[in-house]
């Protein structure tokens, strides 16, 4: 069996102090944030943990981060919220810190019940990861502790935002399909449901004007109701040569009911989606989609929050993590 890994051992491998280690994993002043992050990757790497018990008690903190996420983005066909909790969890540990995941109700969120983490005190901080009612908006805003949103944000609430560049992903996607020839091009989402849903939209609505190409009221096309459940897609009489999809998800559906009423893709009409998850390669053909960085997603969104609760007066606003165009199968060149 391994030996406890002490500050000591992590101080010979890095070529440093003991001191300057225990300073990078307090976060105390006096080492560079750079160096202060190669320690805790060496430590994480060679298995060192903190006596949190300890540490918690001198401290005041419980050295756990509540994750809340809405109870309609968990389902058995959701695997984006469910991949980058994965991922904070993972930066948490970087920092010795455990996530604790809370699943929102539909029901507690009509009531407005918060979590009992929260009642109970066993967190420091909380990031929502996914978009909730403004009602609970209001409700999340009045909670002490330091907190956040991941991948959506609230226009008229106070808190910190870290989201996907969702605006210029569409915007390039629509860019790159005019390229290719297509004038026609739909729109597919429900323009009430999510901010990510509605900067999309407005990314694809620049590039066409942009362009001078219309907007078609026909051609935008809702994908879900007002609880987020996905509708049956409703294609409109005359067919766009291209739909720009708000997820891969909508965009692998929308596949499918091509098909099933004999139209190919790219042949007849062509299909990009967003978020490079796993719908974007179970589709045939495949998607062309924005790829979410959601590795840097989480590690901001951890450095930031650990932050908050150093320091309860800091801010960063809305912060933007670009993503990047994939290119595959479901793009015919009309040119």
């Amino acid at each position: 069996m391994n030996k406890n890994i002490t500050m000591r051992d992590i101080a010979l491998k890095m070529g440093v102090s003991s001191v300057t280690v225990s300073k990078a994993l307090n976060d105390k002043d006096g080492v560079s944030d750079e160096l202060k992050e190669k320690i805790k990757l060496a430590a994480w790497e060679m298995g060192y943990r903190m006596n949190t018990v300890a540490k918690s008690m001198r401290e005041g903190l419980t050295y756990n981060l509540g994750v809340i996420i809405p109870e309609r983005f968990t389902g058995t066909s959701q695997t984006f919220y469910l991949r980058l909790y994965q991922e904070i969890a993972v930066a948490l540990q970087q920092h010795n810190y455990y996530g604790i995941l809370h699943i929102l109700s539909r029901e507690d969120e009509e009531q407005l019940h918060l979590p009992r983490i929260y009642h109970e005190q066993k967190v420091d901080g909380f990031i929502l990861l996914g978009q909730v009612s403004k009602e609970y908006i209001e409700v999340i805003e009045q909670i002490e502790q330091p907190k956040m949103f991941l991948d959506f944000y609230d226009e008229h609430a106070e808190i910190d935002s870290i989201i996907t560049d969702n605006f210029y992903g569409a915007y390039e996607l629509t860019n790159y399909l005019i390229r290719q020839g297509h004038r026609d091009i739909a729109y597919v989402g429900n323009l009430y449901s999510t901010s990510s849903i509605q900067d999309r939209f407005l990314g694809y609505y620049k590039s066409l004007l942009e362009h001078h190409l219309p907007l078609r009221q026909e051609w935008i096309l809702s994908d879900r109701d007002e609880q987020g459940t996905f509708v049956d897609l409703e294609l409109p009489s005359s067919l766009p040569t291209a739909f720009v999809c708000n997820c891969d998800q909508v965009a692998h559906l929308l596949l499918q009911q091509l098909r099933a009423e004999g139209y190919q893709v790219p042949q007849d009409c062509s299909v990009v989606g967003f978020d490079n998850d796993i719908y974007a390669t179970l589709s045939e053909p495949h998607l062309t989609t924005i790829e979410v960085n959601i590795n840097k997603m989480a590690y901001t969104a951890v450095d930031s929050i650990l932050k908050k609760i150093r320091d309860p007066h800091t801010s960063f606003g809305r912060v933007l993590v670009p993503g990047n165009i994939i290119y595959r199968d479901s793009v015919k060149d009309m040119t």
